[in-house]
């Protein structure tokens, strides 16, 4: 096994990065935040980015696209979003290889920083974690993806699709079709403004900040660049009443904001548009649909519960991936960072 790392990456030139976001995709539950296209939109955000991709010959075998924030003058942090990233067929061991392979990169990076690096935090895509992980902790804190979320199974028929949700989750998609509910995509300059509208009419309603409308100007049309996403919309008598963005990665589509007005709520529209969305993705080649994160069952309310309730009305699988693990690199540093985020 070879290692091709580099301190900085290109700039986003689908070219350059086809192989390393194939070889992402192809596996069972990538998320898609190891995607180019998400990690050159958090560089325009402010971050940065470097990367270690192992080989076996030819053939990819794992890696990682890290970024790194500052926090403060002279201090950053790093990040794996959905990573690393490892072959799922691979053994413990050989896994455990492209693992140490990845930390041993990053730890000669920052032996070469000038600057403090206060932390690495990870946030991988399993369910479990390795018993060769070993030197992280466990963190309380929200790094972006949520740790319990819901997979719809898109790989089964129709009617299968529609026999495992609840009742009133069925029933629902039926009162949308009844009373005349249509499901548009819309991807033009109008269908982003619409879109931004009806999520900050969302969360103005709810007493949340949410999202400021030019992080969807960024991100959308990246997204769309980069054919891994579309925005749904539900209308009712030539009125968008709801509206859904969601992320292609791999074998998902991942329902990653959304919101709906507050007029004509009897009609239903928010259920018919999520299984308009799993109609979309099955003729799409996806296998599941990630409903992006609920709340897990039995937990006090974190404001999220009436959403969380919403969801669960789609059936599914609850999954519950690992915490983001951290390795502490300056106890004093980090600090700092947890002062800085808590601002």
């Amino acid at each position: 096994m070879s290692a091709q790392a580099a301190v900085k990456l290109p700039s986003w030139e689908p070219d350059k990065w086809k192989a390393w976001d194939t070889f992402i995709e192809a596996r069972a539950d990538p998320g898609f935040r190891q995607l180019s296209w998400y990690t050159t939109l958090k560089i325009d955000d402010g971050w940065e980015r470097f990367g270690t991709v192992l080989r076996d010959g030819d053939t990819i075998v794992g890696g990682a696209i890290v970024l790194a924030r500052p926090f403060a003058p002279g201090k950053c942090f790093y990040f794996i979003p959905d990573g690393p990233v490892f072959l799922d067929e691979d053994t413990a061991a050989e896994q455990e290889q492209v693992f140490r392979a990845v930390m041993s990169f990053i730890e000669r990076k920052r032996q070469t920083e000038q600057r403090v690096i206060s932390h690495l935090a990870i946030n991988p895509r399993w369910e479990h974690v390795p018993d060769f992980v070993t030197g992280f902790r466990e963190s309380s804190r929200y790094y972006g993806t949520p740790r319990d979320t819901l997979y719809v199974d898109l790989s089964v028929p129709e009617s299968d699709i529609l026999a495992q949700m609840k009742p009133k989750g069925r029933y629902n998609i039926g009162v949308a079709q009844r009373h005349g509910v249509s499901i548009i995509e819309d991807v033009s300059q109008r269908g982003i403004e619409d879109f931004v509208s009806i999520y900050r009419e969302t969360f103005d309603r709810k007493g949340r900040r949410g999202r400021s409308s030019s992080y969807f100007h960024d991100l959308i049309p990246r997204l769309l660049a980069a054919d891994r996403g579309s925005i749904f919309f539900s209308e009712y008598q030539g009125t968008r009443i709801a509206a859904a963005l969601v992320v292609y990665g791999g074998h998902a589509v991942t329902y990653y904001y959304g919101g709906s007005r507050s007029t004509h709520r009897n009609v239903m529209a928010p259920y018919l548009i999520h299984f308009e969305i799993m109609r979309a993705a099955k003729r799409r080649g996806c296998g599941f649909y990630d409903l992006f994160g609920v709340t897990p069952q039995g937990t006090t309310d974190d404001g999220w519960q009436d959403i969380s309730a919403f969801k669960r009305k789609f059936g599914g699988r609850e999954v519950r991936l690992v915490p983001t693990l951290e390795r502490i690199y300056d106890p004093a540093a980090y600090r700092e960072w947890e002062e800085a985020e808590d601002e």
